[in-house]
């Protein structure tokens, strides 16, 4: 891996690509509380626009490693530059679009822009820190991510009340070219050079291939139950109140995803990520006792936060370790995994919520959260461990 360093301040290049990955999630966030507006303004029903957010998921999880599998070779700023440009054209596509098909397709114009920039953030992040760092980097990039449930969505769903959802819309874009504007003060990164069957062969990997399948159990889990957590709470929170618990369940995420960093350079992976599925289960068991009153479902939010925010951060390390060779098409893989895992988790909390009702709906996400574990635990590779994760050799500078 070439790594050209234009400037020694790590952490300025950090922060633009968290700013990056904030701007992506704030897009992908926020649609759902805007949907009411959008499908009254483009003369469809609430559960067609919602489809608008399947587009975006399924566009991501196909075009992320189809994305890192042709980019071999290529400088990952022109990546990053290529797919925010990408994403401001599927924003502003959005903002203009007078029908349903035309928003869609902006939508995946928008989503195939993400690809490219959210998992080559994640790889610079990576190459540019030393091992013993690089938990605390992917950290930090990450963090923009949880920041965006905090803080993105929010304001995006009150700009929305206040100017209209297609507003929205255009303050993303108007963020999306600041960090085009601010991309080349990146050094140039390269990764090695493959052909496209080597490297989709890295996705067969017995090892990579169970940590892939550990992160799409690990967000089934706290989709089955995110996606619905306003039917949930509804009985103690709805109106404004519920804006509380949503940002109580982001404030988690950005504690969970803050404190992992450090954890896991200081304890190595496997670890942090046994604590995370733990918790997620034990958090979910609960929750129909929880979501009984507005404290216990506040409380809920903040901690299935913490230990869902703590789950890709060792899954995203312990692929730059299973493979230094091919870190972007591993990484490229496992953000289509997280899109998978999200789609799975709506729809199995949705037949949950039908089915059996409400107060089995905690409970299948933390059997959800049980399977992870299992898969994460079984037979895992030696690689894995603490103590090869602390002595594995980085990829070559």
């Amino acid at each position: 891996m070439t790594i050209r360093r234009s400037s020694n301040d790590r952490l300025g290049v950090l922060l633009v690509l968290a700013v990056g990955t904030f701007t992506v999630g704030t897009d992908g966030f926020v649609l759902n509380g805007l949907l009411p507006a959008i499908a009254a303004d483009l003369h469809v029903t609430e559960s067609v626009a919602g489809q608008l957010t399947t587009v975006f998921a399924l566009t991501y999880a196909v075009a992320s490693p189809l994305i890192a599998a042709f980019t071999g070779g290529w400088d990952r700023r022109w990546l990053l530059a290529g797919g925010m440009a990408l994403f401001t054209v599927g924003m502003a596509g959005q903002a203009l679009g007078t029908s349903f098909a035309v928003v869609a397709v902006a939508r995946l114009l928008a989503a195939v822009g993400a690809a490219a920039f959210q998992s080559n953030a994640y790889v610079l992040a990576g190459a540019l820190s030393s091992a013993e760092r690089r938990g605390r980097a992917l950290a930090t990039v990450a963090a923009g991510m949880s920041v965006s449930m905090v803080l993105g969505v929010p304001i995006g769903v009150l700009a929305g009340t206040w100017f209209g959802w297609r507003a929205v819309m255009w303050g993303i874009g108007v963020a999306a070219v600041l960090v085009a504007v601010l991309i080349p003060l990146i050094p140039e990164v390269r990764v090695p050079a493959a052909g496209l069957r080597a490297r989709l062969e890295v996705v067969v990997r017995r090892p990579v291939a169970r940590v892939l399948l550990v992160t799409v159990f690990g967000t089934l889990a706290g989709f089955t139950v995110f996606v619905y957590l306003p039917v949930l709470v509804a009985p103690v929170a709805s109106g404004a109140v519920l804006s509380w618990v949503l940002v109580g369940s982001g404030l988690g995420q950005v504690i969970g995803t803050t404190v992992t960093g450090r954890a896991t350079d200081r304890f190595g992976p496997a670890r942090v990520l046994a604590v995370s599925l733990v918790g997620t289960a034990a958090v979910l068991t609960v929750l129909d006792l929880a979501v009984r009153s507005l404290p216990g479902a506040i409380l809920l939010a903040v901690f299935s936060g913490v230990f869902v925010g703590m789950l890709m951060v060792p899954q995203q390390h312990r692929l730059f370790t299973l493979a230094p060779d091919a870190p972007t098409v591993a990484l490229g893989v496992n953000g289509s995994a997280i899109y998978v895992g999200g789609a799975l988790g709506s729809a199995l909390g949705g037949l949950v919520l039908a089915a059996a009702g409400p107060a089995w709906v905690g409970p299948a996400g933390a059997l959800a959260a049980v399977a992870a574990l299992g898969i994460a635990v079984r037979r895992a590779s030696p690689t894995t461990s603490l103590r090869s994760a602390r002595t594995a050799t980085p990829p070559a500078r």
